[in-house]
């Protein structure tokens, strides 16, 4: 439902751009036909994050692989003593997995589950949230730009040929995609910093919500500087690589270490 409701909201932006801001292409045909276009490139790329966040396998792990003949085989291989299992999906939990009570399976480097993509966030997929948190942003405040822009556009001109609809339907579209487009412009801006501070800082949301003291010691785990930390999630050196939905990380992060 809520995924629905994401592109319910975005659908709404495009109605609003179809039935009052291009009724001013008259007037200022270069001004309407370059934010139509920035409109538009934002959309396409904020529901293509989506979607590619939605379908991407977030690194789940195996269920019920957690057999005698498994663990010895990873005793073997990785040479620990000890394996780790997951009482609840009977999974080997690799190293930082965490359990997820909604897909009800283990996924790597789980971030949090998000109900607006209808998937985890980890390691398969935060690349595309990081993405969709960053467009549905800047299209919000694109959004604001323009909804201001022709309200202003609008009372100067009496209300008289800036729509398809009637003066108080006219207004209170434009009063709604205004507060649409601040509400979602500050929620996505903040998930989006939020992100980005924890991939460069190594440390998904739930491990930053846990105590210290069931966190595993600083100086155990070896983490990377920041920008190597954003090569592994975006894909490499920085590049229009990064700013694509449609290219998958090239760079994976080390699947074979298991908790002991």
């Amino acid at each position: 439902m809520c995924a629905i409701v994401t592109w319910m909201l975005i659908a709404y932006g495009q109605v609003c751009v179809f039935m009052v801001m291009l009724y001013s292409w008259e007037q200022y045909p270069i001004h309407t036909i370059f934010n139509f276009m920035i409109f538009e490139s934002f959309t396409v790329l904020a529901v293509t994050s989506h979607l590619k966040t939605m379908m991407t396998d977030p690194g789940a792990v195996p269920k019920g692989d957690c057999t005698d003949e498994t663990v010895e085989r990873m005793q073997l291989l990785n040479g620990h003593t000890a394996i780790y299992k997951c009482q609840k999906c009977s999974s080997i939990k690799p190293d930082r997995a965490h359990h997820c009570s909604v897909c009800e399976r283990c996924i790597r480097r789980m971030d949090h589950h998000c109900p607006w993509v209808n998937n985890c966030v980890g390691e398969g997929n935060q690349k595309f949230f990081v993405l969709f948190t960053m467009y549905i942003a800047l299209l919000s405040m694109h959004a604001l730009y323009w909804g201001v822009w022709q309200f202003v556009l609008c009372v100067g001109a009496e209300w008289q040929n800036c729509s398809s609809l009637t003066p108080p339907g006219t207004t209170l579209l434009l009063i709604f995609l205004l507060f649409e487009s601040i509400l979602f412009a500050i929620f996505t801006a903040v998930m989006f910093g939020t992100q980005i501070s924890s991939i460069c800082n190594d440390e998904t949301t739930i491990e930053s919500m846990r105590s210290r003291n069931a966190m595993m010691d600083e100086d155990e785990r070896q983490r990377n500087n920041s920008w190597k930390n954003l090569q592994l999630v975006f894909g490499g050196p920085f590049g229009l690589r990064w700013f694509n939905p449609l290219a998958n990380p090239f760079v994976a992060r080390p699947t074979f270490e298991y908790s002991v």
